[in-house]
């Protein structure tokens, strides 16, 4: 029999198990997010699968007759396993076979079924020493504790502080410490024989997590490495994204979640075709804002012009302004722009920020990643561009980077179309930068644009001194769009729908 006293240490395995379970869950959604994009979907895809799973689970416990703490402790212990090493598997797979999705939802499907097993044998195994509506409440109140721990802890500490194959290992360790305990807790309900080999599998278990644990950093790098294809020279964690930069020969690559955002051989190119058609259309350009560009790549070429006063950069994630500050090749790759006393710095949310101050600026560069999530489309909406709009003096000119009109015209007329309908005149312009291609962007007036094919639209200011990339010829020239890409009628990217998000996704997974 099991004395009451115990009766509350079952509590706690059902907390830890329900934490362990959503944790799990947590994982194969970021997961599948980093490798394969769209959030939204990837998330939606996971739960789904996850709770039929956790159905199939619970179905089958009923099937299990006898032998029941036994049973419940090899369940933990499979758990632990499987759990424990399904990400950092599932980030060595990912480079190497071409059936990722279905080992992923595999493994959903498994670690699902293994958790909606754990709570029916275990309240069996408490249900004659409690009445059984005592029974459900306290073990449906510990279940759901836990999973709000877990969603606590995970974007909170885990994620930024251990990250997500560390995560993975330490909850799988837990499975385990609750299968061994349960050898103790549960000792009346076992028979003698096999007992010590049931111990013995709970110490294997846990050391072989404990080593995962020990080799995670370098299991991580080698995963992303054959991802990346190029040798890590930086990794970091942050609250928002994983940062990683590779290197190959003497030149480097940063990437956001997996996503390369620039490569320093021809990052002059973007950066100088993003920022000086718009601070050459701008009749003023004292004080200038910078949307995104964390890496502070596009602030060094604003301030080559000697009229700019102020510059203010408004990045979400303080863990990349920091590395453009600190990480020694990306500082001198960008001369020290974010050091200059002439730039403030502000981490936070743009969506937000842009609805919250009155300062007014003369010109905007708008440089956010693709709109592959709804996180980042929202700020691709007519709703966020009217934001702006109304932060801006009456004669401002903006710039925005607008994802390949060769690869995905769809997502780039749709961008265009936003901005024109938040009360911009828009014309949009391209440049060929080698490691992306054919790269789109937009330049946009809140008051009417000169003509741009004459060069008056750019007769407020000449280019400065020292470009790599362009002049006075090729800037016109990148408004003379080719023949294959045209405008198309397309819907506006509003904050109800994200259609942006639909178009970019289904253009890019081609």
């Amino acid at each position: 029999m099991i004395n009451r006293a115990p009766n509350y240490l079952l509590y706690l395995n059902v907390l830890v198990i329900a934490t362990c379970g959503l944790i799990y869950e947590l994982l194969a959604g970021t997961l599948a997010s980093y490798l394969l994009g769209d959030s939204v979907s990837q998330f939606s895809f996971v739960i789904g699968v996850y709770l039929s799973a956790l159905g199939i689970g619970s179905w089958l416990s009923k099937y299990v007759d006898d032998k029941l703490a036994r049973t419940f402790i090899e369940i933990e212990l499979a758990l632990a396993l499987l759990g424990g090493l399904s990400t950092p598997l599932l980030f060595l797979a990912f480079g190497h076979i071409t059936w990722f999705r279905i080992a992923l939802f595999s493994s959903v499907v498994a670690i699902g079924t293994l958790v909606g097993l754990e709570l029916p044998l275990l309240m069996r195994i408490m249900r004659e020493h409690l009445d059984f509506r005592e029974l459900v409440a306290r073990v449906l109140t510990f279940d759901y504790i836990g999973a709000l721990l877990a969603s606590v802890l995970f974007p909170i500490f885990l994620v930024p502080r251990l990250g997500l194959v560390r995560t993975s290992v330490v909850f799988g360790i837990l499975n385990a410490a609750v299968g061994l305990w349960g050898t103790y807790l549960l000792r009346p309900l076992l028979s003698s024989r096999g007992l010590g080999g049931l111990r013995g599998r709970s110490f294997l278990v846990i050391g072989i997590l404990a080593i995962v644990f020990i080799k995670a950093d370098a299991l991580t790098q080698w995963s992303e490495e054959s991802i990346l294809e190029n040798p890590i020279v930086h990794t970091s964690q942050s609250e928002f994204q994983r940062i990683v930069v590779t290197k190959h020969r003497d030149d480097f690559q940063l990437h956001l979640n997996g996503h390369l955002q620039f490569n320093s051989r021809d990052e002059y190119r973007y950066h100088e075709a993003l920022v000086h058609p718009v601070l050459g259309a701008a009749p003023s350009i004292e004080n200038v804002l910078v949307l995104g560009g964390g890496d502070g790549l596009a602030v060094r070429e604003i301030l080559r012009y000697p009229d700019v006063r102020s510059v203010t950069l408004v990045d979400l994630d303080p863990a990349m302004t920091e590395l453009a500050t600190n990480f020694e090749p990306l500082a001198e790759l960008n001369q020290h722009s974010l050091t200059d006393p002439r730039v403030t710095v502000i981490n936070r949310d743009a969506f937000v920020w842009i609805d919250e101050g009155d300062e007014r600026f003369d010109a905007a560069v708008i440089d956010f990643p693709d709109p592959g999530t709804y996180s980042v489309g929202k700020l691709y909406t007519t709703h966020f561009f009217s934001l702006l709009h109304r932060r801006l003096t009456d004669d401002a000119v903006i710039s925005v980077q607008c994802t390949s009109p060769l690869v995905a015209p769809k997502s780039y007329w749709c961008i265009l179309e936003t901005i024109r309908q938040a009360g911009f005149d828009v014309q949009g312009y391209r440049a060929s930068v080698p490691t992306f291609g054919v790269w789109g962007f937009a330049l946009a007036g809140k008051s009417p644009l000169k003509s741009v094919p004459d060069g008056s639209a750019f007769a407020f200011r000449k280019l400065p001194d020292h470009l790599r990339f362009l002049n006075d010829q090729n800037r016109l020239a990148m408004f003379a769009l080719p023949l294959d890409v045209q405008p198309l009628k397309i819907d506006a990217n509003r904050l109800n729908n994200q259609a942006l998000v639909r178009y970019y996704e289904q253009e890019w997974s081609r």
